[in-house]
């Protein structure tokens, strides 16, 4: 499939209607190319205005295209709108998960912490689009669901250092939850604010994670009136 967009040079009377450097030119957009452009323009789009907000008329007017070329190609605002937050997930689990290579569990926390800022720093539009409540169901499902998918990552290194130190690594989940919620939070504040910079955001992150960890009780208890 190719789409094709018309631009016409204006041309006068007395030029040949058959001159090759005035003749009306078409640039083709594959339908390949045109998704990617439609994708594009509906992330920044979602990004700006929300779901509610973005129309199909607004995408197919900033595309250059009438509106039935968006339905062919996603079926309406609510598919397009379900591709973009599947891959802004499975880019966000991406590069936080790669990010954890072998090396000190401090260490391992530092990178976790530098892949979430990286992300806020170089995809903002579509971390904005994935910490708002989704109306729609993808694939991936919510960023909720994407934090626990991270999580889960971090789980089995929290695990294998709480058994080594004589903690329950049943309790590692809990923790994992913890820890990355936490920077998750920290990351949506930041979003906004971008100060301080962000290596020392990390390193505060990590400061507290890392501190917390290392004086961990084995058997916490509460000091508190309420006890259940």
């Amino acid at each position: 499939m190719i789409d094709d967009v018309a631009t016409d040079s204006s041309t006068n009377s007395g030029q040949s209607r058959t001159s090759p450097s005035r003749r009306a030119r078409r640039v083709r957009m594959t339908g390949k190319e045109r998704r990617e452009q439609l994708l594009d323009i509906g992330r920044a789009l979602f990004a700006d205005k929300g779901f509610e907000g973005t129309s199909v008329e607004e995408i197919a007017a900033r595309a250059g295209v009438s509106k039935p070329v968006v339905y062919e190609h996603f079926g309406g605002k609510e598919g397009l709108y379900a591709v973009v937050v599947d891959r802004e997930m499975r880019r966000l689990l991406d590069m936080v998960t790669g990010a954890l290579t072998a090396g000190h569990p401090r260490e391992l926390l530092e990178q976790a912490a530098f892949a979430l800022l990286d992300y806020i720093e170089s995809y903002t539009d579509g971390f904005r689009i994935l910490v708002r409540d989704s109306p729609v169901a993808q694939s991936t499902g919510t960023f909720a669901s994407l934090i626990s998918d991270i999580a889960t990552q971090v789980e089995d290194i929290l695990g294998l250092e709480f058994k080594a130190r004589g903690f329950d690594p049943k309790l590692a989940p809990l923790y994992a939850q913890a820890l990355v919620g936490m920077v998750a939070l920290t990351g949506q504040w930041w979003l906004d604010v971008r100060k301080p910079k962000k290596a020392e955001v990390a390193a505060h992150l990590v400061n507290l994670c890392w501190h917390g960890l290392e004086n961990l009780e084995a058997k916490p208890r509460l000091i508190g009136h309420r006890k259940s």
